[in-house]
């Protein structure tokens, strides 16, 4: 099993290019099940959830190719099943969007009950309750969702209970074919919600209000085939400020969007960053000081996003002050607390809230990664650490990072796989 091994104490410093989104290319991916015709995907970050994916997508009769620009070519005119196994599911939650799309474009899906990181409970519950109202039947038996409908589903006016960025998701998928208006309300309000209503539109749907907490899709009868580009990563981007920040260097990202990090970069420079930014770039230089140590409280976008709690809670660990985390999105997600106090972190966890005192130094020490973010956070605190850290059970940081070990020496960082 692969391990990274990273020697800390050098500043980060230099330029690199952000991936595309996963939380994109994922639901995008999935979305091409609609189409009629073949689509090219552009921008898609090769990560193994994205593998998983295509995986996927092949067993039910796809045909994909990866053309000499690393663009996706995606041709679902030969889909001969609708079923998704456990086999695939298990270690990616967002299978369950091939749901929407199956049951609007084919009248019919069984897919397996997901997994993904154990942060906490994630019931899909909310997804089969929009799929029934849709007109969907749906039942639930040995571990697979097995829906069905006669005939189109139709469109409705639906509330979901609590803002779900895959539910939300999911439902707009289903929606895009349904006979007449859905109308979605308390929706996810995250850019990557918008970017698939923009590739939907791409392919020839009629989705507005993405974005909003009130998304409107009036069905079409079919979907064609098209060209896309995925939207920039912006947990990858806020990752590598971050890191620059903590190690208290100087970088460039590009071919980011700006404006969908204000919550992430709000923090780095009540940190002591100084940032500027660009039409497609930004610019972090610390001027060699240690960070300061910022709160946050975590909520659905536009607030700070909860898969950035763990590297600013690394950060906090060599800052200096007191910071004040609270999670209020997943119940579990503080589990990299413990590797962290492994390498000398000063953390006391309460609940929901963890009160980070930070330390003058961390030492390097074996750990190990329980979910994708948390590796992330170890990886950031391995960067500061004197000695060596060795970082166990990376096909976590695989999941969400591609090629982070290589993009990190870019910037000076003295980082290796074994």
């Amino acid at each position: 099993m692969d391990k990274l091994l990273i020697k800390g104490g050098k500043p980060l410093s230099g330029e690199i290019r952000i991936s595309g989104a996963k939380n994109s290319a994922l639901p995008i991916l999935a979305g091409t099940l609609l189409a009629s015709q073949p689509i090219t995907i552009a921008n898609v970050p090769h990560l193994q959830d994205v593998t998983t994916t295509m995986r996927l997508l092949g067993t039910m009769g796809v045909q994909l190719m990866i053309d000499e620009h690393l663009n996706i070519e995606v041709d679902p005119r030969n889909v001969e099943n609708w079923y998704a196994p456990y086999e695939l599911v298990k270690t990616m939650r967002a299978s369950i969007l091939v749901l929407g799309p199956l049951l609007s474009r084919y009248g019919q899906a069984i897919v397996s009950l997901p997994g993904g990181c154990a942060i906490g409970s994630r019931p899909v519950d909310i997804h089969l309750k929009g799929m029934r109202a849709l007109g969907a039947e749906i039942e639930v038996e040995e571990g697979y969702i097995k829906a069905k409908s006669n005939g189109r589903l139709r469109g409705v006016d639906f509330m979901f209970d609590l803002v779900t960025v895959t539910g939300t998701e999911n439902l707009m998928l289903a929606a895009a074919l349904a006979e007449g208006k859905t109308i979605l309300r308390n929706c996810a309000q995250e850019p990557e919600v918008e970017d698939l209503a923009n590739f939907l539109n791409t392919l020839g749907a009629k989705v507005s209000g993405a974005g909003t907490d009130t998304i409107v899709i009036d069905g079409v009868e079919a979907l064609g085939g098209g060209r896309y580009e995925v939207l920039p990563d912006r947990i990858e981007a806020g990752t590598y400020l971050t890191a620059a920040a903590m190690t208290r260097g100087s970088i460039k990202i590009k071919s980011i969007r700006p404006n969908t990090m204000n919550a992430v970069t709000a923090k780095l420079r009540e940190a002591g960053a100084e940032i500027t930014e660009g039409d497609d770039w930004i610019q972090l230089n610390m001027h060699g000081n240690r960070p300061k140590a910022v709160s946050i409280s975590t909520n659905p976008y536009p607030a700070f996003p909860t898969d950035m709690q763990a590297q600013i809670m690394a950060m906090n660990t060599v800052a200096e002050g007191v910071g004040v985390m609270r999670e209020n999105v997943f119940e579990n997600r503080f589990m990299h607390v413990q590797e962290l106090q492994r390498m000398g972190a000063k953390i006391d966890l309460h609940g929901n809230t963890a009160t980070v005192t930070g330390v003058d130094n961390l030492k390097g020490a074996p750990v190990m990664a329980t979910d994708l973010r948390a590796s992330a956070s170890l990886v950031l605190a391995g960067l500061v650490a004197e000695g060596e850290t060795v970082v166990d059970r990376i096909y976590h940081v695989d999941r969400g990072y591609e090629c982070i070990e290589e993009k990190l020496a870019q910037l000076g960082a003295t980082i290796k796989r074994a």
